[in-house]
Order: C-alpha cells, then sequence, then structure tokens
C-alpha cells in the first residue's frame, strides 16, 4: 500500500459466510476486517449480495492450458494407447491448432478465473517439438491476469528427459530464464527409462536443476504398483536430504491410490516426513487418492483440472467446483461432512499446496471468495451452481460466469 494512501474498503452486504445467517463482508485493502470495521474518512464501494452464500475461490494444484481446444472447433480423437501415443498425438494437434497457443492459453485461465478458480499451478510441455512456446505463453497470460488468477509455472517434461534429446537443456533454459517456478518429471520408472533406472537418470536431472535455480518441482507418477512406489520413495528420499520440503508435488500418484490400511498409512508417512504433497484429479474410482487419510496421516494434498478437452480426453471444463463434484463423485459420497471435504480439498487443499493463505472468510483472511445461489455447501457441490460474483482481494472480478 503507498504511505498515506486512503485504504480501499468494500462491504458486500447481504451475504451469508459458509450458508450461515445474513452479514456483512467487509474487505479493507484486499483483506476481510471485522464487520462494520471501516477506518475513518475511507470511501467505501458497497456490493449487495442479495443473500447469497459466500464461499472461498478454489485453486486448481493441477492444469494443462497449453493443450487445450477449449473455444475451438471441435477434435475429434483417434486411438492411443501409452503415454508415447498420447504425445504423438498432443504433437499433431499443436500443429493442426488454428489459434496461437497464448491465445488459447489466456481464454482457458479466463474462464477458469470467472467460475471461481484464485490461483492454479499450470504445467506447460516443454520439448523440442515446441521449445519453450508454451512457457513464454503462460507467462504472457500471467501478466494480463494479474490480481484476477495468481498462476504458477511448471516446465513439464511430458515427452520424457532421459527418451528425448534436447529436454533437459530445456528446462534448464526455462529455469535459467526465470520463466517458471517449478521444474517437472515424469515416470522414471515406466516411461523415462534411459538406462539408468529409476534412481538415475530422469530425478537425477530435474532435482538438479531444481538446485541449481531455487525452483521446486512437481513430477507426474501415472505407474502403479512397485514400480510407482519406488520412485515416489526415491522423490521423497531426496526431498529430504535436499532440505526441499514443502517444495517438491508429486501428481496423481496413482500408486498410493491403490493402497489401503497399513501400507496406505505407511507410504503417507514417508511423504508427510519429507514434506512431499500429492495432487489428484478425480479421474476415476481407481486412480482418485484417498485424500481425507493422506490429510489424517499429515500429507498436503491439492486437486485439479489436469487436461482440459485436449488430445488425452474430450471431457474438462477447468471449473473446480465441478471438479469437487467428481471428486465425489469419484469416492461414491452420501454424508455432508464428506462432501464438504471434496470441496474443501479444493479450497484449503489446493491453498496449502500453493502455500496461499487460506481464503477461510474470516477475518484477516484475503477477500477472496465467490457468491451464489444455495443453501449449504453440500448441496453447492452437488448443484453447481452459477458463480453470481467472484472476488479476489476485495474486488469483484467476474459476474455471471464472466470476467469484469
Amino acid at each position: 500500500m503507498v504511505p498515506n494512501a486512503s485504504p480501499v474498503v468494500t462491504v458486500f452486504r447481504d451475504v451469508r459466510p459458509w450458508g450461515g445467517p445474513p452479514t456483512d463482508l467487509t474487505a479493507v485493502d484486499g483483506v476481510l476486517a471485522e464487520p462494520g470495521a471501516v477506518p475513518e474518512g475511507a470511501a467505501v464501494e458497497y456490493v449487495d449480495g442479495g443473500g447469497r452464500l459466500a464461499l472461498p475461490t478454489l485453486v486448481d494444484a493441477h492444469l494443462h492450458p497449453d493443450k487445450t481446444t477449449w473455444g475451438e472447433p471441435w477434435h475429434s480423437r483417434r486411438p492411443a494407447r501409452g503415454i508415447a501415443a498420447y504425445v504423438e498425438g498432443d504433437v499433431e494437434l499443436h500443429r493442426a491448432q488454428r489459434t496461437p497457443v497464448a491465445e488459447r492459453t489466456l481464454r482457458l485461465l479466463s474462464h477458469a478465473a470467472a467460475r471461481g478458480t484464485r490461483a492454479t499451478r499450470a504445467h506447460v510441455d516443454v520439448a523440442p517439438a515446441y521449445g519453450l512456446e508454451g512457457v513464454e505463453a503462460l507467462a504472457s497470460a500471467r501478466e494480463k491476469l494479474r490480481g484476477v488468477l495468481d498462476i504458477e509455472a511448471v516446465a513439464f517434461p511430458q515427452h520424457g528427459v532421459g527418451r528425448t534429446p534436447g529436454v533437459a537443456g530445456l528446462l534448464e533454459e526455462a529455469a535459467a530464464g526465470g520463466l517458471v517456478s517449478h521444474i517437472g518429471g515424469i515416470d522414471p520408472a515406466g516411461f523415462d527409462l534411459d538406462g539408468a533406472g529409476p534412481r538415475g537418470g530422469q530425478l537425477d536431472t530435474v532435482f538438479g536443476i531444481a538446485e541449481r535455480h531455487g525452483l521446486g518441482l512437481d513430477i507426474h507418477l501415472h505407474d502403479t504398483g512397485e514400480r510407482g512406489l519406488g520412485p515416489l520413495r526415491d522423490i521423497a528420499a531426496r526431498t529430504k536430504a535436499l532440505g526441499l520440503a514443502g517444495k517438491v508435488n508429486v501428481g496423481h500418484a496413482f500408486a498410493v491410490a491403490e493402497l489401503s490400511g497399513d501400507g496406505l498409512d505407511e507410504i503417507a508417512d514417508v511423504l508427510a516426513d519429507a514434506g512431499v504433497s500429492l495432487t489428484t484429479v478425480a479421474l476415476s474410482v481407481n486412480t482418485i487418492l484417498p485424500f481425507r487419510r493422506l490429510a489424517e496421516r499429515g500429507v498436503r494434498v491439492g486437486l485439479g483440472s489436469d487436461g482440459v478437452r485436449d488430445n488425452w480426453s474430450p471431457f474438462g471444463n477447468a471449473d473446480m467446483l465441478h471438479r469437487a463434484w467428481l471428486a465425489g463423485w469419484a469416492l461414491d459420497v452420501r454424508l455432508d461432512e464428506e462432501l464438504e471435504a471434496c470441496f474443501r480439498v479444493a479450497s484449503d487443499g489446493g491453498a496449502d499446496l500453493l502455500g496461499l493463505p487460506r481464503a477461510d472468510l474470516r477475518t484477516g483472511a484475503p477477500a477472496d471468495f465467490m457468491l451464489v445461489e444455495g443453501e449449504c455447501v453440500p448441496q453447492v457441490v452437488v448443484d453447481q451452481p452459477r458463480r453470481d460474483v467472484v472476488v479476489r482481494a476485495g474486488r469483484v472480478v467476474a459476474r455471471d460466469g464472466r470476467l469484469v
């Protein structure tokens, strides 16, 4: 805040935080203040909430905006089996797209923000087929959406580090250029074998780049069974040895989704001790992570959209309230507390993973919330009402599903 500048104050009248009784929410310089605590002499803007439910805005902890066909003509997908086939299809689709990746990226992220997403960790492919076009497009979108959507960038080696010459150099270039906050990785045991096995090769490279440039890591692990658990333990050990607690995440972790009982608790304790977090995307009943149990053991877990209408899948909409619904569906939940947990993993879970303060509508929290028609959190998760108003830092940034 500029010294001696008048505070920026907005009072949102007649809203129901978390479905409670009607009240006012007062935002002072982007932070929620005590009700009625308006600084003397401040100019106040009033927004009528119309009795709507006030809920925190959400965090998309795993998104691939560069691959999307959102807003483009329909793309008919061909059969694919295995990551290598999908990667080949990614390149073909990229070359066939009429709209530049920067425009498609901005379009999708703007749509996400209008649906109540406050922040995202975006994975962008880095490979000889694309160069750094994707991360540069994301950097442009980040500037254009500053104050509306917080964006973290991951340089993601979808094509593999060991199996695709040139990828390691591009990761280094993206890191050195300050274009990304995280270095990615992918299945060092199942997809990216380069002769070194899961304890060498790719993990040596990506951890080395991250350490040299002071960046975090966010690694995709689709492999199941010991082929997935072995690298996961290795990632945890490296994280602990290098003092990177809180800076390393593993996406998908399908091998963990297979576990239960003592086996689940054992790997959860390893991850919690090392400070390694996880993201899940609610793809299916077999792959969604048991995020409530993991959180009980001290593992931070976020929820994400993954791909949105890309070569991998015709589905996806970058709407995190819908993703919370999908999480509930995948887990076959029935109880109110279970439905609320699905919302919380998209709000508090994502915020914790990205190191953001929780937008929990308490005094001192960021004034980041959305206003919707609804009775209570469980009903909102099930019905997915329109986001009538989206607020970031006390400022209305979207109405009726569109940025203003």
